[in-house]
């Protein structure tokens, strides 16, 4: 048998689809950048027809929405250390596949919403599940998904600029410069922690990953189902050309 045969087998019941999309609707949070910078849009559609005079046998509707709303997939050219590198059209489809790395810092992030994944982290989670390997998508579960109905619980603003989980400026230069890495994915709303903004360098999952040629996925859910290590990961964007992300549907593979 071979090995897509396999596969089409196992999900007969052997292997689960886990689902790790948040529903994309028009109370989905999306990112509140502060003036002079320009924001995308809220999720919206119009409606075209409805088994009506406008259309007696079908319903659809247009949609506006950003390239980075709701779960969504960053390309590298959506930075400007990444702006000669790959739109979201260009990324190879077999990098759109990978193995799905956990890390859970939800305890951590109880203590302080703010906390920030080291690279001490990583070596302790290799410590205890082995190496990281190739072709890895590095997961980073905070428990940040459980706000991702409530936009301001999600976004956290407070006098001082937002306060989310992310990624310490060490520990992104870190996973830009590991070869194994294809990219980061996250349950917030961006890639970057709240207080990325005054970071040096600023928003450093951004500078550093992206301009390295690899990816982002942002408002993961259902993290939690999945292992530290053995999903496979598979991110499904919207190929637009010259686009510098898209919203997408991500999935993962894991044995039941």
């Amino acid at each position: 048998m071979g090995v897509v045969a396999g596969l089409l087998g196992a999900l007969d019941g052997s292997v689960k689809v886990v689902d790790l999309t948040s529903p994309l609707h028009e109370g989905t949070p999306i990112l509140q950048l502060p003036e002079p910078f320009a924001n995308t849009v809220q999720f919206s559609r119009t409606e075209i027809s409805r088994y009506d005079d406008r259309g007696p046998a079908w319903y659809w509707n247009d949609f506006a929405c950003g390239e980075h709303t709701g779960t969504h997939f960053d390309a590298p050219v959506h930075w400007i250390t990444g702006r000669d590198g790959e739109d979201v059209s260009q990324v190879p489809a077999r990098r759109l596949f990978g193995q799905a790395c956990v890390i859970d810092v939800t305890a951590k992030v109880e203590e302080y919403p703010g906390y920030l994944l080291t690279v001490e982290d990583i070596h302790e989670w290799e410590a205890e599940h082995g190496v990281l390997p190739d072709n890895t998508w590095l997961l980073l579960r905070t428990g940040w998904s459980v706000y991702g109905e409530d936009a301001h619980k999600f976004l956290n603003p407070t006098e001082h600029g937002p306060i989310t989980p992310g990624v310490s400026v060490e520990c992104a230069e870190f996973l830009a410069n590991d070869p194994r890495i294809i990219g980061l994915g996250v349950e917030t709303v961006g890639t970057d922690a709240g207080a990325a903004h005054s970071f040096d360098p600023a928003f450093p999952c951004h500078q550093y990953l992206l301009g390295a040629n690899k990816y982002g996925l942002t408002q993961l859910r259902n993290l939690a189902e999945l292992p530290p290590r053995g999903a496979l990961l598979i991110a499904a964007p919207l190929p637009i050309v010259g686009g510098s992300g898209s919203p997408a549907r991500v999935l993962a593979l894991v044995d039941a």
